[in-house]
């Protein structure tokens, strides 16, 4: 559908679901309906715009040209942003248009989306319980089909509790990974940006376009998960009621149904490192970022958050250092705790609060929510929240962590933890019409500046051969099957074991030669190619669609001592063929 149209569906919707507590700010309808007309001419000349036809929401301690960044306390904005926050402009070049900014807990400092002079972020489906924080406005945004994106942050599980929540898709990248220019800090050592979506394959275009540019990515960071996955899971899982605990078991299955090995292990680290973000030195960060202001008026401020940031600024250097080297032990015994494994499933939160419940009680169940969300970023961990069915009429939702980098792992083990969640029902609810998601040729890391490289591969190495393996040990992705161009030949190598060979001869006595591509990190294929042994060696293929490839080649001198067999077409079929003579030969 065109921007247009998407925009004009959107604001009927807004107007219909009558929910203001969602905006701190909603931009004028002729505006954003100018910005969507700029966006279908660019398409129509041609111009690539991945998020063309979508509508996002940015959490109002994002930078919005034109908007006032609040962080939730109107006190604190001093005039309309002049810039876009980096990673607005990029969802914007990319053709997504801003319909606002979103309501959060003031600062984002929580997990429930109450604490705001805006009002509480009531729940999607039962407006008497808690949206969940602190980008609680972008989630229930997103939730209602207002928007398709939305701009969060996420400090201690503020972009995953309410994601979970809400029953939408949130991705936590590698802390780092994205630029935070332009956003009001929490924990400047500790803050991401996120991006909420209602499903995987539009928050993976969208983080694709937000990140990069920051932090580098690491060389060895993998592309895919495992053929023979393994997936960490607490062995105790505090916090939850039981119909909660069986919808975690639930999502348990599901992984070993699709062939992922569970393990259970100890969750003690992260938990004992969870509560230094806020009952230890770590929290002086809070106060580092926006204390003098909250210092200064308190009257200005939510009684919660004040106290929080307050409190913050009385923490000793030394306990802060303390804690820091504490955490630095207790992550080395979590990781240690992952050996062997490629990821850990978690629930993303623990129960589901009213907002009654909250205000009997702010800090003990804004606390009980971050049990499984307030480690990550302390770890230097990324993560990816799902929904995961429901428990007590409530969305249930999970959480994959991977180690630092391990994004592109985090999103392929997410989309086999998923349970899509139906669309809110609204009496005479706004038709909304939305664009068809498509899931990305390639993870969202490569698309953000990851170097990676494709390799075609026609031997030993496809898929279900033996050396595969090596490919999927360094993180490679297998993309799909591809053929060269009709300009190569393929023999059966004379070596032990045996494996083909394949040289370029040319347009006059070459073939199409069939095989496959994969995705490998850059700096993990020169590790490959450092390791490969003679005869075979690495050179540019050219594929019958025309693109230039890395692949696997031989020297020449042993592709004319071996076995033409290119009129097999593959590695595959030729091995076929012998097997078959040689069982007619023994019967």
């Amino acid at each position: 559908m065109s921007a247009v149209d998407r925009v004009r569906a959107a604001y009927a919707a807004i107007e219909a679901v009558d929910r203001p507590e969602i905006w701190v700010f909603l931009r004028p309808m002729a505006d954003a309906l100018a910005e969507a007309a700029a966006v279908d001419d660019s398409v129509a000349n041609g111009e690539d715009r991945p998020l063309a036809g979508l509508v996002a929401a940015v959490k109002n301690n994002v930078d919005v040209a034109g908007l006032a960044t609040t962080a939730g306390c109107p006190a604190f904005a001093t005039a309309p942003a002049a810039a876009d926050a980096p990673v607005v402009a990029r969802l914007r070049d990319a053709g997504a248009v801003v319909l606002g900014a979103t309501n959060l807990d003031q600062f984002a400092t929580g997990l429930v989306g109450t604490r705001s002079p805006h009002g509480a972020v009531r729940d999607a489906r039962r407006p008497e319980y808690i949206s969940g924080g602190s980008s609680s406005g972008s989630a229930v945004a997103v939730a209602l089909g207002l928007a398709d994106v939305a701009v969060g942050t996420d400090t201690a599980g503020s972009g995953r509790v309410p994601a979970a929540l809400q029953g939408v898709v949130g991705i936590k990248p590698t802390p780092g990974l994205v630029p935070i220019d332009g956003v009001v800090p929490a924990c400047r050592s500790y803050d991401c940006v996120t991006v909420l979506a209602r499903d995987i394959d539009t928050a993976d275009v969208a983080m694709g376009v937000m990140a990069g540019g920051a932090r580098p990515f690491p060389p060895d960071a993998p592309l895919a998960v495992p053929s023979r996955a393994t997936v960490a899971v607490p062995r105790e899982l505090p916090g939850l009621s039981g119909s909660w605990r069986s919808a975690f078991r639930d999502a348990c299955d599901r992984l070993a149904k699709r062939g992922v090995a569970l393990r259970e292990i100890d969750l003690a680290p992260f938990l004992d490192a969870a509560r230094l973000l806020y009952d230890g030195g770590l929290v002086a960060e809070r106060h580092e970022a926006v204390g003098a202001f909250v210092d200064a008026h308190p009257a200005e401020v939510d009684p919660t958050v004040g106290a929080i940031v307050s409190a913050a600024g009385t923490v000793r250097a030394t306990d802060l250092l303390a804690d820091r080297v504490r955490l630095a032990e207790l992550t080395a015994s979590a990781l240690a705790e992952l050996g062997g494994c490629d990821a850990l499933l978690v629930p993303t939160t623990t129960h589901h609060p009213t907002i009654a419940q909250v205000a009997a009680d702010p800090v003990a169940v804004n606390s009980a929510l971050g049990v499984y969300t307030n480690f990550c970023n302390l770890m230097d961990l990324c993560a990816v929240a799902v929904p995961a069915g429901t428990a007590d009429g409530s969305q249930f939702g999970v959480t994959v962590v991977a180690r630092s980098g391990a994004d592109a792992v985090a999103l392929d083990l997410a989309r086999l933890a998923v349970v899509p969640t139906p669309p809110v029902a609204r009496p005479g609810a706004v038709s909304l019409p939305q664009k068809e998601p498509q899931q990305a040729p390639a993870p969202w890391p490569v698309r953000a500046g990851f170097a990676a490289t494709q390799l075609f591969v026609v031997g030993a190495h496809l898929r279900d051969q033996p050396l595969a393996h090596q490919l999927t040990g360094r993180g490679a992705r297998w993309v799909g099957p591809a053929a060269t161009a009709p300009l190569y030949r393929l023999a059966r190598l004379d070596t032990a074991p045996a494996k083909p060979g394949l040289v370029r001869v040319g347009a006059r006595a070459g073939v199409p030669i069939r095989g496959e591509l994969w995705l490998v990190g850059t700096a993990m294929l020169g590790e490959f190619l450092a390791a490969l042994p003679a005869p075979m060696a690495l050179g540019p293929i050219t594929l019958a669609n025309g693109d230039e490839v890395v692949g696997f080649g031989c020297a020449l001198d042993a592709w004319q001592e071996g076995e033409d067999i290119s009129q097999y077409g593959d590695w595959p079929t030729y091995l076929r063929a012998v097997q078959s003579a040689a069982e007619a030969t023994s019967a």
